[in-house]
């Protein structure tokens, strides 16, 4: 499902029309965003987690070449499902609508 699609769900299952869904979507993906950007973790009880993890640098090796590398420090985001989003995607409790 892409973007577009979330919003033409959620518009149709709560009778809103498109616009506004669509800035719904937005402001609750730019909030998500800027928590992340500063570090802050999410929690959506049922649904899933996402925190801000920070990678270390090491030396790796170029498959190709077998040359040694420096690969940088990173930081990414980690997506931890909740217990009900688990359980759901496993067929137990619920029926597709």
């Amino acid at each position: 499902m892409v973007k577009a699609e979330l919003v033409a769900k959620v518009a149709q299952q709560k009778d809103l029309k498109i616009s506004v869904t669509q800035r719904a979507v937005d402001i609750m993906f730019d909030a998500m965003t800027a928590a992340l950007v500063q570090g802050e973790g999410i929690e959506v009880r049922g649904f899933a987690s996402f925190k801000v993890k920070t990678y270390a640098g090491y030396q790796g090796r170029n498959p190709q070449t077998g040359q040694l590398i420096r690969v940088n420090p990173k930081v990414g985001v980690v997506f931890k499902p909740g217990a009900e989003l688990r359980r759901r995607v496993n067929g137990v409790g619920h029926t597709p609508e």
